[in-house]
């Protein structure tokens, strides 16, 4: 599974339910990156979503005990559902928030996208520091970008002993 996630500084990635940035050109990256492929969310998230609807060229999973499957989602109620009805194609899923997804899934994760935000918002939900676990190791990182008064950078992490990274 990978991951696919923006974050201030200090790791925030949201506020009152919505996004603490607006940066097209991560949005479009975003889009470019899990079409075609399937995402996981949380319920709190799929409501984010414009109109409270799944994203559109995707396939759309949402981890969540209080709703069910329908109208362009699949509902699971727990990882072991989860993993059950991805099955092995773990390759083309990607976790998309929030904040109890990407915690509750980071173990099964073997790669994340990150878009670092030299920003800080006032945040209410965060991703794990990546920089600070042991296990992941920073892989790629873009030059600096400028959009919207905001300098950001794309960064790949990869788990440690995935595809050569050293333990």
């Amino acid at each position: 599974m990978k991951l696919i996630v923006a974050v201030s500084k200090s790791w925030g990635i949201g506020k009152d339910n919505r996004l603490l940035f607006s940066i097209p050109a991560d949005m479009k990256f975003f889009r470019d990156t899990t079409k075609g492929h399937t995402v996981v969310m949380g319920r709190k998230t799929l409501e984010s979503l414009p109109g409270g609807k799944p994203l559109k060229n995707r396939r759309n999973i949402v981890l969540s005990t209080s709703i069910d499957s329908g109208n362009g989602i699949e509902a699971v109620r727990n990882v072991n559902e989860l993993l059950k009805l991805v099955g092995k194609d773990t390759e083309n899923v990607f976790i998309i928030g929030g904040e109890s997804v990407y915690r509750e899934l980071l173990p099964f994760a073997d790669t994340a996208f990150v878009t670092k935000v030299d920003a800080e918002n006032e945040a209410d939900c965060f991703m794990p520091d990546l920089d600070s676990d042991k296990n992941w190791v920073l892989s790629e990182k873009s030059n600096d970008y400028f959009e919207n008064g905001l300098t950001f950078r794309f960064c790949t992490y990869v788990r440690k002993g995935r595809d050569g990274v050293l333990e």
